[in-house]
């Protein structure tokens, strides 16, 4: 066998590979189609970086109910990052459920996800009776934190529009007027 004719059959093997439509999953964890490439991955926002998507998830919250992504889909999602010795997150939150309570009619929602690197000053529960908080809350493993980007502050606050994409990220307190306006513009 001549070595053009070994040249040749590897280079049909290579391209019959590419337009192979073997389903992988990419870091956001949403399905990629070998054909899409790794320029398509490439110019997926990072995660927890605008544009990227809600993670998948499902958790028990503080009050054992269940909450999920697909809970989330198809509404205008706030999810807060928050922690009971965050004294940002103490004012932010109270203003976060006026906004679901104002709101709520309209397909917004918000999701409190307690951050766990350090003891908790007061027990999460009473922290949110004391607050007026009845959106639910919920402690995420460390592996959903990573699929959120990571949390480089307290608090993080994330907007996502009703396909799932993440339109805002606020780390560090804003005020309440802020965020509703990045909600209206969704809703």
């Amino acid at each position: 066998m001549r070595i053009t004719d070994v040249l040749f059959a590897l280079t049909m093997t290579g391209l019959a590979a590419c337009n192979s439509q073997t389903t992988r999953v990419a870091r956001d964890g949403q399905p990629v189609t070998q054909s899409e490439g790794t320029v398509a991955e490439k110019a997926r926002p990072a995660l927890g970086q605008v544009g990227s998507r809600l993670p998948q998830f499902s958790l028990k919250t503080l009050d054992g109910l269940q909450v999920s992504s697909a809970d989330l889909i198809g509404k205008v999602a706030l999810v807060d990052y928050w922690a009971t010795w965050c004294a940002p997150c103490k004012k932010e939150m109270p203003g976060y459920q006026k906004l679901a309570d104002r709101y709520g009619g309209r397909g917004f929602v918000v999701v409190g996800l307690k951050f766990d690197a350090m003891a908790d000053t007061i027990d999460p529960l009473k922290f949110a009776k004391a607050a007026g908080i009845h959106y639910p809350l919920a402690v995420p493993p460390e592996e959903l934190n990573e699929k959120f980007g990571g949390i480089e502050g307290i608090p993080t606050t994330m907007i996502y529009d009703r396909a799932g994409i993440l339109r805002k990220k606020i780390i560090g307190f804003e005020y309440t007027q802020v965020v509703e306006a990045a909600v209206k513009a969704l809703l």
